[in-house]
């Protein structure tokens, strides 16, 4: 919610039509609405309490609202902003700290100008007001010429939480004693480019070069057969996700390769092992084994795949998270679980990594998060910082039950992000991404659009909420200069 706040003829108005025009709740346009004119100031309590109601309904439906008014009255401030809380919503103030003289000039401009004496009251305790609205407990407070519509991890304050001082883990699987640095990785879950398959594996080559060059530490890619609803159609291009990653440690170096996360229903998990310990012979030890429970059943159905239900994949992913260690380990001893069986345990060439890093996916808090604690060396979170930082205490609190370090867990958080150089770059990105149907606003919230300084800001706050390893997908990521940028972020979090 954006507050603005300034004296008659500042120029809130057309501020606002030029950058925010479909989201400005006005009350001189409530008061033409329930009296005789926007100027029709017996109408204002009337046509507050209209705008106080519309701007109720709009939070609660998370969609950003401007409110324009004079903005000068604290006690309107003060509802304003707690109503924005009560949503869970960052509530910002734009002032309009104009001249005088220009002020003047302006309000003789209007078609309707406001009397002189009244401009002149207002100016008298512009100073006071605009003292007033710096020292409240806005989310932020801003200049006109530098506010943005950004989505809200881009705007709130996360609440603070415990964060581990987290050990790295070195080549050879041992960890090193100074405290885990922040990592980013990139996560590609659509392929669907211009050139279809036959430039897809020289694209996708390129998109990991660049990336490494960018400075991200890991390359993620889905483990589906077919499209997922959310990304597209069941008809959308998809890869194979282990020989997708093969393909990348040919032509990477120093990328973490993974998925995220593969479904433990897809394959048996001894087949798995094998897979993983293959790719991590072959790429030079840099394989990370992504598992979790598994979602789609459609998928499932569509391959003729069993899909039991939830307690018995949940038995499945506890008997995988002992079995493959096992497995990439020495010797060949049979293994018995509760519910796996494999006779011989053998599996040559072992993996370069003297033990695999098995992600969890999933932050289910009694059940995934328990695994996470007992056996994974890392999870993969959602959400907005809070919500991460709540489920990092859970975490910590499942760790202490089974006597646990967290510090040996890592704990990474995949969004969908997409970046521009500038707010007027960050409009152009979202109009050329957003599919048919779907407004500007909600594109920009699902994509978390924002410019580089906003995503490096928003990266602290999850830093701030336990997150060690930030992964994204970028929309356009086919796109020139797309991952370029990425890496302007990955370089200014660790300046």
């Amino acid at each position: 919610m954006v507050v603005l706040v300034g004296p008659a003829g500042s120029g809130k108005t057309t501020w606002a039509t030029e950058h925010l025009p479909e989201h400005v709740v006005s009350s001189d346009d409530l008061r033409r609405l329930v009296g005789e004119a926007d100027n029709d100031l017996r109408a204002s309590a009337d046509a507050f309490a209209v705008l106080d109601d519309v701007v109720a309904r709009r939070l609660r439906r998370k969609l950003t609202t401007v409110i324009d008014s004079l903005g000068t009255d604290p006690a309107r401030r003060e509802t304003w902003r707690r109503m924005a809380a009560d949503q869970g919503i960052a509530c910002i103030a734009v002032v309009f700290d104009v001249p005088a003289a220009q002020l003047r000039r302006q309000n003789g401009d209007r078609a309707k100008r406001v009397p002189d004496d009244v401009i002149r009251r207002q100016l008298a305790e512009w100073a006071s007001v605009l003292a007033a609205v710096r020292a409240e407990p806005f989310d932020a407070v801003h200049d006109a010429e530098v506010a943005a519509l950004v989505p809200r991890s881009m705007t709130t304050r996360a609440k603070s939480a415990p964060v581990a001082q987290v050990a790295t883990s070195a080549p050879d699987g041992t960890t090193a004693p100074d405290a885990r640095r922040l990592t980013f990785g990139l996560q590609i879950p659509q392929f669907t480019w211009p050139g279809g398959p036959t430039e897809m594996g020289e694209r996708l080559r390129s998109i990991a070069v660049r990336a490494e060059a960018a400075g991200c530490g890991s390359l993620w890619v889905m483990d589906h057969f077919r499209q997922i609803p959310m990304m597209g159609p069941a008809w959308a291009d998809m890869l194979e996700s282990w020989t997708t990653l093969a393909h990348l440690a040919a032509c990477t170096s120093t990328l973490r390769l993974g998925t995220l996360v593969t479904g433990i229903t897809y394959r048996n998990v001894a087949h798995l092992a094998k897979i993983v310990a293959t790719l991590d012979v072959l790429s030079g030890g840099r394989a990370d084994c992504g598992i979790g429970l598994g979602w789609f059943e459609e998928e499932h159905r569509a391959w003729g795949w069993p899909f039991p239900d939830r307690s018995a994949r949940y038995a499945v992913l506890e008997d995988a998270l002992q079995l493959l260690p096992r497995m990439w380990g020495p010797g060949g001893k049979r293994f018995d679980g509760a519910v796996l069986s494999v006779a011989d345990t053998s599996c040559y060439p072992r993996p370069l990594q003297a033990r695999v890093p098995i992600m969890v996916g999933g932050s289910g808090e009694r059940r995934t998060l328990a695994l996470v604690a007992q056996y994974a060396d890392a999870c993969n979170l959602f959400g907005e910082p809070d919500v991460v930082a709540h489920k990092v205490r859970v975490l910590h609190e499942h760790c202490a039950r089974f006597g646990r370090d967290p510090a040996e867990i890592s704990v990474s958080h995949l969004s969908t992000v997409l970046v521009g150089d500038d707010p007027a770059h960050v409009r152009v990105l979202v109009d050329s991404t957003r599919p048919p149907k779907v407004s500007a606003e909600r594109h920009t919230r699902a994509v978390n659009a924002g410019t580089i300084e906003q995503h490096v800001a928003r990266v602290a706050r999850y830093r701030e909420a336990g997150v060690d390893s930030v992964i994204v997908s970028l929309p356009n990521v086919a796109d020139d200069g797309a991952v370029e940028r990425f890496g302007r972020v990955i370089s200014a979090c660790a300046s």
